[in-house]
């Protein structure tokens, strides 16, 4: 549901009257649903908030109570646990067992309507990231104990894994985690940066290092955060998402008890590895949005803005410079469908191997095109896409959100190698199996 004219750019094809072969009654229904649900709630506050550098409490409230924080889990829904909570369904038009990827690209895709990822990352990055874990890999005695507050909103979590000096190197991770002596705590010290919603939460989904170094040693660990012992936090101030609260987290012998572990200890590395995927997939859908709503508004404004005695539009290098940034912006959105389409039918245990270095190059490319874009608006607005108020504020703002997308979820020149890198591993491995067995005439 949405204006019956769009802008050029402004919306994706299947909600511009065009055909896809995609979308479903049933993901059309959730569609404007989600699109009433958000455009009441979050689009019309967003760049007040974004502002205030902080979105009221009781927002994050308000999408708990309708359940609009749990379609940011990865799909399929932990049906069984969501169930067990008492959620069946979500805005009553959706049951949580018919939840599937296009679901989710769809709700992911409206929270960015407003074109700032800030305010919707301060409500949904904490259950995004840092609750599947648990549901996906910790014990029965673990999910019990924590799913159902968090996916009430009556405790908040975050995703703890980036460090001062181990950002997309996560094998390098230095917070230890030590048992006691009596065996009963894990005793946890050191520093985690760059910690999105971490102000805010109860816990933390947080990687620590129980044993020697590398990948090897790394475990996946619920620590408690606000108000608790040895725990000290504070806000940082980054050039875009504001709003999403990102935190400085010092913990100094903070005493965990064991039965916090997620899974077993030594295979963290595998767990967040794993757990990344659905991360960046969802910071591409969110850029992809972003990138439409600063392009549009670059489209738009050039139709009006009139110089040497003929608008932007009429202008042979402006149209120039829009084409270029929306065949950029319409190639990522394909790749997105595409790439959604593929999770929806592959095994997951298969599509953790084919796609996962996939997954990494649409994230890279994703913040290609929103730098493209926001660009594109900033020369296009001219002096008013380098001022912070204004008609040309939208363009301004998207700037400062270019780098949000580039480095969170691994940085733009990582993901582009793990991709490469992941794709050798895997014809390699197809190679050897396609090789005829030594002392056989078959294949």
């Amino acid at each position: 549901m949405t204006s019956p004219t769009p802008v050029p750019f402004s919306e994706p094809p299947y909600l511009s009257g065009l055909p896809s072969p995609y979308y479903t009654a049933s993901h059309r229904k959730w569609q404007a649903a989600v699109y009433a649900f958000i455009s009441e709630h979050l689009t019309p506050h967003a760049f007040d908030w974004e502002r205030e550098e902080t979105v009221p409490e009781h927002v994050f409230h308000t999408f708990s109570k309708h359940h609009m924080l749990i379609p940011t889990l990865p799909a399929p829904l932990p049906v069984k646990q969501l169930k067990d909570a008492g959620i069946h369904e979500l805005l009553g038009v959706l049951k949580v067992e018919d939840f599937d990827a296009f679901h989710g690209l769809i709700y992911c895709d409206e929270m960015q309507r407003s074109g700032l990822s800030g305010p919707p990352a301060s409500m949904t990055t904490g259950m995004a990231f840092g609750v599947p874990p648990i549901f996906k890999f910790g014990s029965t005695e673990l999910q019990q104990r924590f799913l159902p507050d968090f996916f009430w909103g009556r405790k908040r979590a975050c995703i703890a894994i980036t460090e001062p000096d181990a950002g997309s190197d996560v094998a390098n991770i230095k917070t230890t985690a030590t048992k006691s002596k009596d065996g009963k705590h894990y005793i946890v010290n050191g520093t985690k940066k760059w910690i999105t919603n971490g102000i805010w939460s109860d816990y933390a989904c947080m990687a620590v290092r129980t044993g020697g170094p590398g990948a090897a040693g790394l475990s996946l660990l619920i620590v408690p955060l606000k108000g608790h012992p040895g725990v000290d936090m504070r806000r940082l101030k980054v050039s875009g998402q504001i709003s999403a609260g990102t935190t400085y987290i010092e913990l100094d012998d903070v005493k965990v008890p064991v039965a916090n572990l997620i899974g077993e200890e030594g295979k963290g590395m595998l767990y967040i590895m794993r757990n990344f995927n659905h991360e960046r997939l969802s910071i591409a859908i969110g850029a992809c949005r972003q990138a439409r709503v600063v392009l549009s508004a670059a489209f738009a404004y050039t139709m009006k803005r009139e110089a040497f005695g003929k608008t932007l539009m009429e202008q042979p290098v402006v149209r120039q410079r829009l084409a270029r940034a929306g065949a950029h912006l319409e190639s990522l959105w394909a790749w997105i469908e595409q790439f959604v389409y593929q999770m929806t039918v592959l095994d997951k245990a298969v599509a953790d191997v084919e796609l996962g270095g996939l997954t990494a190059a649409v994230k890279a490319q994703s913040g290609i095109v929103i730098k493209e874009c926001a660009d594109c608006a900033v020369i296009c607005f001219g002096g008013n896409g380098f001022t912070r108020t204004g008609q040309g504020e939208i363009a301004e703002r998207m700037w400062r959100e270019v780098n949000g997308v580039r480095i969170p979820g691994g940085s733009e020149d990582v993901m582009l190698d793990l991709m490469v890198r992941q794709l050798v591993k895997n014809y390699q491995r197809k190679t050897k199996e396609m090789e005829r067995p030594q002392g056989s005439s078959r294949l």
